[in-house]
């Protein structure tokens, strides 16, 4: 929720200074989206590379053209998470960037220093009207990350069944409230733009029930993740980069809803416990091996500062860990 040519990225500052302990190396930014936090790392870190991918090819020119100045320490890549270990080894073999060594043995994995995933909808495709991610706007029903993919929200929207629509909507927070909303809508079929799913979402939504904002924030949102394949992605790309890191390198992740936030703690605890099996609190006993340790407990948030500046900041949670040597023991 953060690239928006405007404004900084959403916790540039203390993104930047996670990486400042890592290696010499490349950086591999999975959400590029318009450069800020990779232009950040550059600028900040000259030992560092960035290999940025995103699935959105107009964010992939904007960042082309952000990132210009950093000559061949960059390259960009238009590629989903799960493609991530290809793309890197792809861009390696074809001798494409500057980028410095990691100091591993010939014939070794590849290997990267850092990983950053800013994940959710970039405010270059919520403020583009005729992207249809927003309620805000009347415009056909999109939300494609990929425009170069088929499918769109407006087949999901009235090509589902209503039980898929209602887990979704579930998902997102709805709650009891998913299957009335899920009910309006098929009866509301055929429904075309964003401003149409916004009156049938309003409508199914009783006032008492209502939160602050738009009554179809999260079925937005549930929509676009479900198109999108988001949790799956992630799930697929998140522990990739993990086992990409050399030693001492850090992933780093911000999430913006609750969803992404338990996915991302889940991989990490993993990755961290190592797969131990013993009572929380107590000293590993089961002979467990964890090749990554907590760079800070939890999440953090940012401070209010910078939510009064960027109010789409403020749901953003930062996820950190770094990989050990090999033979660490579970903490």
């Amino acid at each position: 929720m953060d690239r928006e040519p405007q404004h900084q990225p959403v916790m540039a500052s203390e993104v930047v200074e996670l990486f400042a302990p890592v290696g010499p190396g490349v950086v591999i930014d999975a959400t590029v989206g318009l450069g800020g936090h990779a232009a950040a790392l550059l600028d900040r870190y000259p030992a560092l590379g960035v290999l940025g991918i995103d699935r959105d090819p107009s964010a992939l020119e904007a960042a082309a053209a952000r990132l210009a100045p950093f000559g061949d320490r960059v390259v960009l890549r238009h590629a989903r998470f799960s493609e991530l270990a290809g793309v890197l080894g792809e861009a390696r073999a074809a001798g494409r960037g500057q980028w410095p060594s990691t100091g591993e043995a010939a014939g070794a994995p590849e290997r990267v220093s850092g990983a950053l995933f800013d994940l959710g909808v970039s405010s270059l495709q919520l403020d583009t009207p005729e992207r249809g991610f927003s309620h805000r706007f009347d415009a056909p029903l999109d939300m494609r990350m990929d425009p170069t993919e088929p499918n769109r929200a407006l087949d999901l929207v009235n090509g589902a069944e209503v039980r898929e629509l209602s887990s979704w909507f579930a998902a997102s927070g709805e709650g009891r409230l998913a299957g009335r909303i899920a009910r309006a809508i098929e009866a509301a079929r055929p429904i075309a733009t964003t401003g149409e799913l916004a009156r049938v979402v309003e409508s199914a939504v009783p006032a008492a029930a209502r939160r602050r904002g738009h009554p179809a924030t999260r079925v937005f949102q549930a929509l676009r993740i479900a198109l999108n394949d988001e949790a799956e992605e992630l799930a697929v790309g998140l522990p990739a980069a993990l086992g990409l890191l050399s030693t001492g390198g850090r992933c780093v992740v911000l999430a913006y809803h609750s969803g992404e936030g338990r996915l991302v703690k889940d991989v990490f605890s993993k990755a961290v416990s190592g797969g131990c099996v013993c009572p929380p609190g107590l000293p590993c006993a089961c002979g467990a091996v964890s090749g990554f340790a907590w760079v800070f407990r939890g999440s953090q948030g940012p401070d209010a500062r910078e939510v009064s500046g960027n109010p789409r900041a403020s749901s953003a949670r930062l996820w950190a860990v770094e990989r050990l040597e090999d033979g660490a023991v579970a903490p």
